[in-house]
This record gives C-alpha cells, structure tokens and sequence, in this order.
C-alpha cells in the first residue's frame, strides 16, 4: 500500500513539472528537407532546458499561413510565433496591435540581443525607421542559379563554367536542347527571381521611393527598357523550348531535383533539395546578368522569411520566445543551418565560423548566396518593402502566365501588372495614412 502511495505521489510530482512547462507554438511554412529541419531546430531546444517546449506546426504555404494567423488573432487564439516571407514584411509592419516587435521581446525578457551582429543586408530589412528590428531573421534567402553538371557534360558544354550572363544562358539552353533535353531552363518565384532580384543585380528600381523603403506612396516602376528586354527574351526562349515554365512559387523545383530541367534559378535555400535528392553532379552559381548594363551585378535581394512574434501573451511566453530567438541566434546553430539548408549565416560570426571550418572549399558555390548579399548595396539595391505585396505578386504571376501562354506580349503584361500592382499600393497607402 505504501509502495502504491509513493507511486501516485511520484506521478503527480511529474505532472505538476510536466504542466509547469510553459508551451511555445510556431507556426511555419516550411516542407520536405526544410520540415525535417525546423523540427529537429525545435527538438535540440527543446532537449537544451526543461522550461520551455517548443511547438512547430505546418500551416500550410506562406500565403494560406499567414492569412491562418491574422484570423487566429482575431480569434483570440493565435500563436507565438508567425513565420512570415519577406514579402509579408510591410504588412505586418502595419498590423498594428497584432504584433510584438522582436527587440521589446528580447529587451523585455533580459536576453541578449544585438542587432548589429547580424549581416546588414538582412537585419536591415526587418527594421523599422525609427532603428526597432520588428522581427527576427530566420531562414533568410537570395536567388541563385543552379545546374546540372551531367546534363552540361553531354551537351558539350563546360561542366565546371556556368553561364554569367543571360544571352549566354540562352546559348547554353539552346545546346541542351539539341542534346536531348526538353527543359532546359526553367525557374521558381517568377517574380522575386526575374523582377524583384532582377532590379537589385542590375542597380535599377524595381518600385519609386526606393523599392518602397521611403514610404507608403511608393509605385511599381518595372517598365523599363531593360525590363521590357528581358521579358522578351524570356518569351523567345519560351516560344522556342528553351525555357518551360512550370508553376509559381517553388512548384519547378522538383523538376531541376529530378533531373527534368538542366539549369534552374531559385532560391539557395532550394540547396537543401537539391543536396538531398539529386542523382547527378551540380553546380551553384550567381544570378546570371546582362553585361551591358552599367552598375550591374550589384547585389540581390532577401528572400525566404522571418519569425514574428504574435501580441497578446503572457511574459513567461515571451520570455520563452526571447530563449528559442536567443538559441536560434547563436553561432553554432546558425552555421549548421547553413551548412544544411543553403539559407543564408543571419549573423556575420556564423559566416566566419562557416568559411573557418572549410565548408565553402568543401562544397564549392555554398558561398554564393552570402556574396551576393553582403555586396555594398545602393539605395536601389537595399530591398524591396511594398505593401499588399502578397497580392501583387499574384498579380505578376497571372499576367507574366499569359506570356507563356502566347496570350500577351511582354509590354502589354508589364504594364497590366503595373497599374493592377499600384491599384493594390494605392489601397495599402490610404489604409495606412
């Protein structure tokens, strides 16, 4: 009998410790290699102390999870931490009362916490004018080129050059071609990739008020000759099976992974694919460029996404987040998840650490996201940060489709994108003033 009590008193004991630990939920996007990885990330925290557990849930793509959040909120029963794309960055910004900027968390809870140990170029994006980081750099990324070393080899192409400019990625498409393959090139993000990055690496405005970083009455400005050209480009390579299209977002992965498609530009965090599942030998490389354009390449910009904290939780939550940032912070573990993913060291001691271990000799073009990113940048290169900047890229995924459609020329799709875009900037503007 006594055994019995001490039995049942034990096993309160543990429930009452089990209870006291205090529950973080982070809601993510992320899928395949990158699951795997966000949930081993909230495992090793989670195995690092006893207070805090944290929780990481799929919400679906950024869109679905985001619109999830702001509902949940509303509800009364959002999470802690909303893992949100750069393009969600301006709208949140204006969630007034949704959200709990990321140095007040961290301030609040006592953690340490220094905005300028992290690469400017990404620490920059997520603050606000008054110097406030708002959120906290998580899987940042930029667009790179890949392609298929074998599928070079047998074109008779130079497995070890990737083309550098675009009318070289043409002739490379165009011996591919005649090779065999009926993918030459295709790309993910059509517009973060051929619009937004495109603007920054030719040192070009992709949207007036410096791509929307001095305020609200910033308009798209993408109807540029230089635009304009390479769109039409695009849609010759189009016409002549050079370049296939294969869906918006990150749906054409799979085809460069699979072998399908033998060039492919992206995200580096699309490395994590890529390393995983390829079969054959491949290469990474910079964002290809027109040569003739002065000032160009410049820099890309940030992609991928960042962790938000949600307002309306208790301080021992908070602090719980401030310990998981503090965690994710610090240079071990941020390395790893480079080493890992192809996203982008947010700090500029787990870049060191990267480049001291070897990884980048070792894995050569894993060092090609960071370059590009930590290049001076200008005031048209620094990002872009547009309001209702979700809904504008459907837009430019809608009309830049009808160009591989054959159902519009590439002037008369920018500029529908255009005054569709600035229809959306200009009910962000009044909502906001």
């Amino acid at each position: 009998m006594k055994l019995k009590l001490a039995a049942v008193a034990l096993a309160a004991v543990f429930s009452v410790s089990a209870q006291a630990q205090t529950e973080i939920q982070w809601w993510h996007s992320m899928t395949g290699g990158l699951n795997e990885w966000v949930n081993d990330l909230a495992k090793d925290f989670n195995a690092s102390q006893k207070e805090y557990k944290v929780v990481p849930t799929f919400k679906g793509n950024y869109d679905e999870s985001m619109t999830t959040a702001m509902a949940a909120f509303r509800a009364g029963n959002a999470p802690h931490i909303l893992q949100v794309f750069e393009v969600g960055t301006a709208t949140m910004m204006a969630a007034k009362g949704a959200i709990k900027p990321v140095g007040e968390v961290m301030k609040q809870a006592g953690a340490s916490f220094d905005p300028k140990a992290y690469v400017p170029a990404v620490s920059g994006y997520y603050t606000a004018p008054n110097g406030e980081m708002m959120s906290f750099p998580f899987n940042s990324s930029t667009t790179i080129f890949y392609y298929n070393k074998d599928a070079f080899k047998a074109a008779g192409l130079d497995p070890n050059q990737a083309p550098t400019t675009w009318p070289e990625v043409t002739l490379a498409a165009a011996k591919l071609k005649a090779s065999g393959h009926k993918c030459p090139y295709t790309t993910s993000w059509m517009s973060w990739v051929h619009l937004e990055s495109f603007s920054t690496w030719h040192n070009t405005l992709f949207a007036t008020q410096n791509n929307g970083f001095g305020g609200t009455s910033s308009r798209l400005a993408f109807n540029s000759p230089l635009h304009l050209r390479h769109f039409e480009n695009l849609a010759n390579m189009s016409k002549q099976g050079l370049f296939v299209y294969k869906g918006r977002a990150s749906v054409a992965v799979p085809s460069f992974v699979s072998g399908e498609c033998a060039m492919f530009t992206g995200s580096s965090g699309s490395y994590a694919d890529v390393s995983k599942g390829a079969k054959f030998a491949y290469g990474l490389a910079p964002l290809p460029y027109y040569p003739d354009v002065t000032g160009a390449p410049q820099n890309t910009v940030i992609g991928g996404a960042s962790l938000w904290v949600m307002a309306g939780k208790k301080p021992a939550e908070y602090k719980g987040v401030a310990e998981f940032f503090k965690y994710l912070s610090s240079a071990e573990i941020q390395s790893a998840s480079h080493k890992r993913t192809g996203y982008l060291p947010i700090t500029m001691a787990a870049y060191q650490l990267t480049e001291k271990s070897g990884f980048y000799k070792e894995k050569p073009g894993t060092d090609v996201a960071v370059t590009q990113m930590i290049r001076k940048t200008t005031d048209k290169s620094r990002g872009i940060r547009l309001g209702n900047f979700v809904q504008i890229r459907t837009i430019m995924d809608e009309e830049t489709e009808a160009i591989w459609a054959g159902k519009k020329e590439p002037k008369e799709a920018l500029e529908a994108a255009m005054k569709r875009g600035n229809e959306q900037l200009e009910r962000f503007e009044k909502a906001n003033k």
